[in-house]
Parts: structure tokens; C-alpha cells; sequence
């Protein structure tokens, strides 16, 4: 039978391809629109309903582009909806997180330190939260906030604060992160399914049937729109953050996720200005680095617990099934010969100041916790240690390899 572990982690690479690939159709098609929005222009003898036009080469060709603010007098017969990006994003990035935060809660959604929660618990505050951000934002929009885009913005960002600090003190910082990217992602799907789309259609309706469209709905999908742009650049830095641990791994991850949401603000405002005016304000370059430096300086504010520590810590469940599993003592001592000197509270390689992915492996518990990890990437693959570094044999592998497999039969 083909080994399950490897099938497992194809299948989690597939998805995370999918999410990727529907993720850059759904942002390039984004940024797109609000570019070519902004950059509209009057002029004269357009279109009755016209509200703009813009024209552009590209591709060796010129397109001639006009907008209705409403919608024309007649439906055109060939009309494309942008939508599908969206969707397939949201659900393939719903997969990813099921597979990865789920499957492997164990090791990636719970900290012991920060709650005491067993793994449905943990899956149920994941699944549930990712439902809170909507149903309060929405409120707020079809409240009078509505009218005041700028407050409603603002209270969207206290909210973003505050469920950065709640997951932080629930989840691994890793865990996080992430769910903060995919809470703030789930608003921003929700506006397009629940909102943009719906108004879309009530126009298309309204003309088809020979009646004058109101102009509120457009007005709506807007301002959702809009509110889509400026969430979009730190939804994918929240994404890529798993893989950076100085984004993850320090007590300030929940601040250093807060001001990469206003460096998305201060982007994406002078990208917005430069297509609608020809330049932009480059008072937000400055204050986008500032707040880079900022961020950085906290990534390396860090209390990592001690040899000591991690040493007496209790083994969680799943570590025991592991530690207590046959040839663990021999995988121990091939993988703190092989890995412990860069994966070390306190590394031992030269210039190597934190542990490769915030990843320990000296403690028994430490070993224990990663098996997976360590199975895949230095048992059934090649890829650890570096090929610069001390070479593994063939002998220390099979160890490995036959100690995880066997707490997996739990023999």
C-alpha cells in the first residue's frame, strides 16, 4: 500500500497549488477593476448610461473600455461574470486549512501553553470563528456606518485587532496567523457571494424585464469592493506567514499582523491614487517602512522557553503515542546527531541565530512532536539535513522511518 503519509502530503501540496493558482486569478482580477475604475475619464458623445472610458493596449492590441455606473439600455448578449476566482479560492483555501490545521492540529492548531483544549474544541473555534468577522462587518455595512465609509473602515480594523489578539491567545502562533488570513478572507468572499453578486443579478433582472435598475446597488457592491482591495495585500501576507517564523513565532504576533493590515492600507492607497491621478503619495512609502521596521524589530522580541523547561514539560497525548512507540530511542539519537545543532533553542551553527522554522528538535517531547516531519523530510526524502551540512545514512533513515511507521500501527 502506498505509504499514506506521502499520499497525504501530495494531497495538501495540490490543494495549496489550487488555493495559489485561484488566489492570483481572484487578486490580479481584483486589481484589475479597481485600476481600470479609477482610471476612468469622461468624454464626450459616450453611450447614453456611460459613466466613463478608458483606453488600453496590451498584448499587441488596443481595447476600448466603457463603464455604466447603473447598466446600459440594452443587455448585451455575451456578459462575463467575475466570480468563480473568488469562490474556488475561498473553498480550496477552506481545504488547505482542514488538511494542514485540522488533520494536523496536534502539532500545528493547538499550544498547550497558551489553552488547555482538546482537538474537536480547537477545530470547532476554528470552523466558528471564521463566521464572526462576517456577520458583524455585514451588520455594520447595512447599518448607517454604511454612509460613513472611513469610521466603518476603522471599526473594521478594531475588529481585525481583536480577533488577531483572541487567536493568539488560543492557537499556536503559526495557527494564528493564518486564521486570521482566512477569517479576513472569509469577509471578503462572503461580500462577493452575499452581496456583490446578488445586486448584480437584481440589475440584470431589472433590465432584461424592461425596468430602470436603482442605482443603490451598485452603490453597495462598491463600497464591498473597495472594502476587498484594501484586505487583499495582508490576506496573502497572513498566508505566507507560516513559513516566515519571525512572523509566527514571538509573543507580538498578533501587533506584527495588526500593522502589516495598515501597511495594506498605505499600499494599496498609493497604487488606488496613482491610477485614479497619474501619481501617487509617497508620504505611504515611508510610512509603510516605518512600519516595516517596526515589524521586524518585534519579530525579534522573543521568549523561547529553555532546554530545561521543554525537558520537564509533561508529554501531550500525542507525543507519548510516539516517545513510547519502538526504536524511538534509536530515531532520538539519529536526529539530535543530525538535526539538533541548527534545530536548537540556541543553535550551534555558525550565523544561525533562531532554530529553521521555529522547529526544536533536542528534548525527547521535541522529537516526539515533529515526527511527521521529521519522517517526510528526513526519512522517506532526502531534504534534511542540507546536503552542506553532516550526512545522514541510509542506516539513520530506515530508523526513522520504521519508528514513525510503527507508532503508527500503534504496536
Amino acid at each position: 500500500m502506498y505509504d499514506l503519509a506521502v499520499m497525504w502530503d501530495w494531497i495538501a501540496f495540490s490543494v495549496r497549488w489550487l488555493h495559489v493558482i485561484t488566489a492570483m486569478a481572484w487578486i490580479g482580477a481584483s486589481f484589475y477593476f479597481i485600476a481600470l475604475d479609477l482610471g476612468l475619464r469622461k468624454a464626450p458623445n459616450m453611450p447614453v448610461g456611460a459613466y466613463g472610458e478608458e483606453w488600453q493596449v496590451h498584448g499587441g492590441g488596443f481595447y476600448h473600455i466603457q463603464k455604466y455606473l447603473v447598466a446600459p439600455e440594452n443587455m448585451p448578449e455575451h456578459l462575463i461574470w467575475h466570480k468563480w476566482q473568488s469562490y474556488i479560492t475561498w473553498v480550496s483555501g477552506a481545504a488547505l486549512l482542514m488538511i494542514v490545521y485540522w488533520v494536523g492540529g496536534e502539532l500545528y492548531l493547538l499550544d498547550p501553553s497558551k489553552a488547555k483544549l482538546s482537538l474537536w474544541q480547537g477545530i470547532l473555534i476554528s470552523a466558528g470563528s471564521l463566521t464572526i468577522g462576517w456577520l458583524a462587518y455585514d451588520y455594520m455595512c447595512k447599518s448607517t456606518l454604511g454612509e460613513r465609509p472611513t469610521l466603518l473602515m476603522l471599526l473594521l480594523f478594531v475588529i481585525l485587532v481583536v480577533m488577531s489578539w483572541g487567536y493568539n491567545q488560543i492557537f499556536t502562533g503559526r495557527a494564528a496567523l493564518l486564521h486570521l488570513g482566512a477569517f479576513t478572507a472569509t469577509i471578503m468572499t462572503a461580500n462577493v457571494f452575499f452581496q456583490i453578486m446578488p445586486n448584480q443579478r437584481i440589475v440584470v433582472a431589472d433590465l432584461k424585464a424592461g425596468r430602470t435598475p436603482d442605482a443603490k446597488y451598485g452603490k453597495i457592491a462598491k463600497l464591498r469592493s473597495t472594502h476587498n482591495n484594501y484586505l487583499t495585500l495582508p490576506v496573502v501576507f497572513l498566508m505566507l506567514s507560516n513559513h516566515y517564523p519571525l512572523a509566527f513565532g514571538t509573543e507580538y504576533a498578533w501587533i506584527i499582523a495588526s500593522l502589516i493590515f495598515l501597511t495594506g492600507v498605505t499600499i494599496r492607497h498609493y497604487f488606488n491614487t496613482m491610477h485614479a491621478t497619474g501619481t501617487g503619495p509617497h508620504w505611504t512609502w515611508a510610512v509603510t517602512v516605518l512600519l516595516m521596521i517596526v515589524i521586524a524589530w518585534l519579530s525579534s522580541v522573543r521568549s523561547t522557553e529553555t532546554w530545561e523547561v521543554a525537558e520537564a514539560r509533561p508529554l501531550t497525548a500525542y507525543e507519548q503515542k510516539f516517545a513510547s512507540a519502538d526504536g524511538f530511542d534509536k530515531a532520538y539519537d539519529t536526529v539530535v546527531g543530525n538535526c539538533s545543532m541548527c534545530h536548537a533553542r540556541e543553535p550551534a551553527w555558525a550565523n544561525m541565530r533562531w532554530a529553521p522554522k521555529g522547529i526544536y528538535l533536542e528534548t525527547p517531547g521535541d522529537v516526539a512532536k515533529h515526527a511527521s516531519q521529521i519522517y517526510l523530510q528526513a526519512g522517506v526524502s532526502h531534504a534534511m539535513p542540507p546536503p552542506n551540512a553532516i550526512q545522514m545514512d541510509v542506516e539513520s533513515r530506515q530508523a526513522i522511518i520504521a519508528w514513525v511507521r510503527e507508532a503508527r500501527a500503534g504496536k
